[in-house]
Formats: structure tokens, C-alpha cells, sequence
């Protein structure tokens, strides 16, 4: 059964997750940089370095939500990036974020579905998603979809929550995750349910292992998998 946000409503997932985030998009990256301690930015910064070798010239960065990451690849210096989500709510944040700081010509930010991803097949020179997969109602078909939209030798970078597993840290991880966040996310973005949500997708996600096999499932080669802040949250790359 698949884990959603608002369990008393009969929409699908896919309806469910776009309308939290469009919920929380105000707040969101308040919260994102409080509920991690603001480590989500080193995060990020070491997914991104995954590509450097490859210097992608066309990005997408899936999932993009208020383009955080996608503001992060422009380290890379390509020469456009594209971010798609299929909540308008944190677009439009994002897209008011990269006028203020003057990106808004670099970063193209568009209203898509991880299933059916608005673009031909063989476009991009690489993939990135932080935090995006585990919400994606159909995982295979998510991954399928984002490699059709790939080059041949492309890469794909995905940074995604996974679970420790060494005492005491497991324990720890696992009180802060549904105890402290819950309330904190609850407080400050009004919605009783988006992050009680986040732990329960966290659980849900096959980490690890389990997604390496999913990416070679759908056609990836040369997966890896590299734990970042003993196991709270994971790099996976695979290539085209």
C-alpha cells in the first residue's frame, strides 16, 4: 500500500504530494534548513560533484521544488538547466528565489510529471533529483521515464533520505524523525499531515542496495551508492 499524506482522502499519491507541497511551499525552505540543521546544503553540494567530470551542458533537475539544487548545478556552469515539479505552488516560489538573485535566464523552471516528463527522448546531458524520488507514485516508471529523456552516457545524480543502521545513531535518527520533526514541521507549516509524511515515505523507500537494483532494473549501469552523514541520507549514480 502505497505511503501518501493525507490517508483520509481517496486521491492518487501524485495528486496527494502536489497538493502538500503546494500546502507548505512558503515555508518550505525555512523548514528544509531548520529540520536538517541546514547539513541539506552540504548535501547538495556533494551530489553536485558527482558531475564535474561529465560537465553537463543541458540539466534537469527533477523534483526541483523551490530549485535549490538546480541553483546548485550552476557550479558546473552548463549552459541551461530545467527544473520540473509537479507543484506549481513551490515553482512559483522557486521562480520568485531566481529573479531575486538573478538566475531566472540560466534556470527554466516547468510544471511536469515524473511519469511523463514533458521532453523527447535523449535530451539531457544529466538528471539530478534531491529528495524527489520517494515521492514519485510510480518509482519504476519515474526512473523508466527520466532515462528515456537522457542521453546515451548520460548521468543521473540522486540524492535521496536513507536509514543508519550503527547504534546509537539508528535510534536517535529514528526519535528526531517521528517524534521532534513532526511536530516542529507541523507548527511552523500548518499541515497536520506533510511531515508526519516525511518519515513514513523515508521508511517506505527502498535505500540503498534495494534502489541500486531498481535503477538497473529500468536500464542504469555503473550504479553506485555513497552514504553521506553516517547513513542519514545517500548519493546514487548510475549512467545511461
Amino acid at each position: 500500500m502505497a505511503v501518501v499524506p493525507y490517508k483520509d482522502q481517496k486521491s492518487s499519491k501524485k495528486e496527494q504530494v502536489a497538493t502538500m507541497f503546494n500546502n507548505i511551499s512558503k515555508r518550505y525552505d525555512l523548514l528544509n534548513h531548520l529540520l536538517s540543521l541546514g547539513i541539506d546544503i552540504y548535501w547538495r553540494k556533494q551530489a553536485i560533484k558527482h558531475l564535474k567530470a561529465d560537465q553537463p551542458q543541458l540539466i534537469m533537475d527533477m523534483a526541483t521544488g523551490t530549485a535549490d539544487f538546480a541553483i546548485e548545478s550552476l557550479s558546473l556552469n552548463p549552459q541551461k538547466v530545467i527544473g520540473v515539479d509537479i507543484s506549481e505552488g513551490m515553482l512559483e516560489v522557486g521562480r520568485k528565489k531566481l529573479r531575486k538573485m538573478k538566475l531566472d535566464q540560466r534556470i527554466e523552471l516547468k510544471l511536469g510529471d515524473s511519469e511523463r516528463i514533458p521532453f523527447d527522448d535523449n535530451i539531457f546531458d544529466a538528471i539530478i533529483v534531491a529528495f524527489g524520488v520517494r515521492n514519485f507514485e510510480n518509482l519504476e516508471q519515474g526512473l523508466a521515464d527520466m532515462y528515456r529523456v537522457l542521453k546515451p552516457g548520460g548521468k543521473v545524480v540522486v540524492l535521496e533520505f536513507s536509514k543508519p543502521t550503527v547504534f546509537p545513531l539508528k535510534q536517535l535518527y529514528n526519535f528526531y524523525f517521528k517524534s521532534i520533526l513532526p511536530l516542529i514541521g507541523r507548527i511552523i507549516s500548518k499541515d497536520q499531515s506533510a511531515y508526519t509524511y516525511l518519515p513514513e515515505s523515508v521508511q517506505a523507500f527502498p535505500d540503498g542496495n534495494a534502489f541500486l537494483e531498481v535503477l538497473q532494473k529500468v536500464g542504469y549501469h555503473e550504479t553506485a551508492c555513497k552514504t553521506l552523514t553516517f547513513g542519514v541520507s545517500s548519493i546514487y549514480t548510475g549512467r545511461k
